[in-house]
């Protein structure tokens, strides 16, 4: 297929891209922000892949930063429904892409302590479950409106190198300071970025998936089991606690998605098949950071 890839040049999309080539696949990169030809492209593609979005950790939240959040996911992807309309409304003898896949985010949950999260699951009521779901109800347009076939990948922490979730943590670990949040227990639903990515592929390939996935491993951990594989794997020592207050004032309301819990399982991706290369933390952590 010729896939087209908004926010390609991120943490995901790269590594994305170079598994996608390796399949076969034609891979067109573009930005709504940099690139004005972005929709002729849309026309000219078989497939959609979204992955956009302001990064919602690295920078204290303000209004500023939350409406650029919002902005970025929502009104880009309204952006993309409107000219695949326009496109389906116009020459009648172009083709809308034959599937679009969007990312997501376990936010949509919202903090929900020990309870186990599926697909079905309600949504929270914070910020970020309030963008999730908006950013999905745009997606499904996708499909409701146009019969595009979509699927909205709700991402965990995805763990990987050179970026994310893990690029934060790992200098005060290295350091030998590290240390779980609090009580430690907390849930953290977490995925391989190598997972991801072939997961993006599979919804890409697969003509039966659809709808929403949670977009995690089959094996979530409490912080405090996450701090002990992580320091294993470092070989350094995780005495050191960090009270939840010292998240809130080292990070502001951004802290909430490190001192919130989610237990958040893929039912529907096991139960349609999908296979991960990586299923346990332990696995996962020896080979991005002693490979």
């Amino acid at each position: 297929m010729k896939v087209l890839i908004f926010g390609a040049t991120g943490f995901v999309g790269k590594k994305l891209q170079t598994l996608l080539t390796q399949k076969g696949h034609t891979v067109v990169a573009t930005d709504q922000r940099r690139d004005r030809d972005w929709p002729f492209k849309v026309a000219s593609c078989d497939a959609v892949v979204n992955l956009a979005g302001t990064p919602i950790f690295g920078k204290r939240w303000n209004d500023r930063i939350k409406s650029q959040i919002f902005d970025t996911r929502v009104h880009g992807t309204e952006k993309i429904f409107e000219e695949m309309k326009a496109l389906a409304e116009g020459d009648p003898k172009k083709t809308l892409p034959k599937v679009y896949v969007s990312a997501s985010a376990i936010g949509f949950y919202s903090s929900r302590g020990d309870e186990i999260l599926t697909e079905t699951s309600e949504g929270g009521t914070d910020f970020l479950a309030f963008t999730c779901r908006n950013w999905e109800e745009q997606a499904q347009k996708m499909q409701g409106s146009l019969g595009v076939r979509t699927v909205l990948l709700r991402f965990g922490i995805i763990l990987g190198k050179d970026g994310g979730a893990l690029e934060k943590m790992l200098p005060p670990f290295k350091l030998g300071v590290g240390g779980k949040i609090g009580n430690g227990r907390q849930w953290m639903s977490w995925v391989h970025i190598d997972d991801i990515c072939e997961m993006i592929a599979w919804a890409l390939e697969n003509s039966e998936a659809r709808g929403t996935y949670n977009a995690v491993s089959p094996q979530p951990v409490t912080n405090s089991e996450f701090t002990k594989v992580l320091g294993k794997t470092l070989g350094r020592p995780t005495i050191f606690p960090i009270p939840k207050i010292g998240m809130y004032v080292l990070f502001g309301e951004a802290a909430s998605i490190l001192v919130g819990s989610q237990r958040v399982v893929p039912q529907k991706l096991e139960k349609e098949g999908f296979k991960f290369k990586f299923s346990t933390l332990d696995m996962a952590l020896e080979n991005i950071l002693k490979t």
